[in-house]
């Protein structure tokens, strides 16, 4: 397939190999576009693995390129029928993103971007980050022996993600401030063309290949589902699944598009906040707090095309309270077996709200997409946990707290 680099504002084209992030005439975001319509050999896909370069075709990579890859995508789509039964729902699935190599759905625009970076002759990467991004850059780039630098709010990052980058190497940058600062940081360091390649939802790349989520869910399937819900942080995934089922549409590979709903925490909802009010701009959230701290961004980056992939779908953006998000975290690793971190659990709070409210109805088929693992904020799930029962080291009480008095008693 042949792709162009276009401006979604201006419409200004740009080379593929070009280093850049956003349009040199209007400073308008860029977008890879497919440059015809021509349908790939499917059978093609059917010999490879399922994951994200089975689809190497819809790429914008070189043929003849090494691809920098951990063996990302490919997930599961688990179908949660314990839980459906309790929202009301027939059929409700569970796409977990965070069975990817480093934990997150990050890694899926990573293996495409950092790939670009060694076909432009990077010989360094960057990145501002809350926590996925910075561990999946970090993983990658030490994969193609880049070195990594990684910006991230000062005292705002969970733990486990923050490990990942130190462990691969990365050079760590605490700015004081929250995640906004550290973009707008990155992205003016990146204007000078000595800086690392920029790897952030920003870079065209990065859309690309997390864009692939559509591809497998239709696959996996068989077909597409009446409903996705995703958590909306910078608003690069929903972006990016747009973008696949969009392609898949054009391709003739899907006859229907699911409708798409966004989800933001309650505090940390510019987004969404647009999109109640219905205005074609957002009003950033100064100091934008949850415990979800994946999506705790107050000036997303893709906020116009995430407001476009809602309203062009028929779906919305939706917020829920920080309690809901922790409940609905408990209740899908209590009733499916799926640990997934807060930002992710925001998608299970929604559709059970949803469900509530009959805005989802009892028959429409319904895709969660839980983007990171639960191990990446374990501090997260302190708040809800409940104390261990201790006892004395004998029969009786084990027997006793195990409910089996009776049986406590005969061995006494």
């Amino acid at each position: 397939m042949n792709h162009t680099v276009e401006c979604i504002e201006c419409g200004a084209t740009h080379p593929l190999n070009e280093r850049a992030y956003v349009c040199s005439k209007c400073g308008g975001l860029l977008e890879i576009r497919l440059a015809d319509r021509s349908e790939p050999d499917i059978r093609r896909w059917g010999t490879r693995p399922l994951g994200v370069w089975r689809y190497r075709e819809m790429l914008p990579i070189d043929e003849k390129a090494e691809v920098i890859s951990l063996g990302e995508g490919g997930t599961g789509l688990h179908e949660c029928r314990r839980l459906a039964h309790d929202l009301g729902l027939k059929r409700l699935h569970v796409k977990n993103e965070g069975e990817n190599p480093t934990g997150s759905f990050k890694d899926r625009g990573m293996t495409v971007g950092v790939t670009q970076a060694v076909e432009l002759g990077a010989d360094s990467v960057m990145c501002a980050s809350t926590g996925n991004t910075s561990a999946s850059l970090a993983a990658y780039a030490a994969r193609a022996g880049l070195k990594c630098f990684v910006m991230i709010p000062a005292g705002k990052i969970a733990a486990g993600k923050l490990a990942q980058a130190v462990v691969h190497g990365a050079s760590i940058i605490e700015v004081d401030g929250n995640f906004d600062d550290a973009m707008r940081a990155v992205v003016e360091a990146a204007r000078n063309a000595r800086s690392p390649y920029l790897l952030n939802s920003i870079n065209p790349f990065r859309i690309e290949g997390q864009k692939t989520v559509a591809y497998e869910i239709n696959d996996q399937l068989g077909r597409l589902p009446d409903i996705i819900v995703l958590p909306v942080g910078n608003a690069g995934n929903i972006t990016a699944l747009w973008k696949g089922l969009l392609e898949l549409r054009a391709l003739g590979l899907a006859d229907r598009l699911p409708r798409l709903i966004g989800v933001q925490a309650e505090r940390a909802s510019p987004i969404a906040n647009a999109f109640r009010s219905r205005l074609d701009y957002v009003e950033p959230v100064a100091n934008p707090e949850t415990v979800a701290t994946a999506i705790r961004i107050g000036s997303p980056v893709n906020w116009k095309r995430a407001l476009a992939a809602a309203k062009d779908s028929s779906g919305f953006i939706e917020t829920v309270t920080d309690r809901e998000i922790l409940e609905a975290q408990e209740a899908l690793a209590s009733r499916e077996g799926i640990f997934i971190e807060p930002a992710s659990a925001s998608t299970i709070a929604c559709v059970r709200k949803l469900a509530h409210e009959r805005t989802i109805k009892a028959d429409e088929e319904t895709v969660c997409i839980a983007t990171g693992h639960g191990l990446k904020d374990q501090e997260a799930v302190s708040l809800l946990a409940r104390p261990p029962v201790r006892v004395r080291a004998s029969r009786e009480s084990v027997m006793a707290v195990l409910g089996i008095p009776e049986l406590a008693a005969a061995l006494s």
